[in-house]
């Protein structure tokens, strides 16, 4: 279920009523500021790494593999018919 809402005062004010039950998991997201269509937490979406830098600790960390690997790994791990 996605509910939208507002911040009001700095506390979030949901736009309809909703039962909120406690222990209830809930996400939230912050979308662009609709006066200037700029993200609410610019520095916040900065800070946080790509999947390349999050992986990159990783990148040639397993040695001997064949040139092909990248395209025909379902050759390799399942048996797959290679790929041209």
């Amino acid at each position: 279920m996605t509910v939208e809402g507002h911040i009001e005062n700095g506390q979030i004010v949901l736009n309809q009523e909703v039962p909120l039950l406690d222990g209830m998991k809930v996400r939230v997201e912050f979308v662009a500021h609709e006066a200037t269509g700029k993200p609410n937490h610019d520095k916040e979406s900065q800070e946080t790494p790509s999947l390349y830098e999050r992986m990159k600790p990783f990148v040639g960390a397993v040695k001997g593999l064949p040139t092909d690997f990248a395209m025909n790994h379902d050759h390799y791990l399942h048996g797959q018919p290679k790929r041209q």
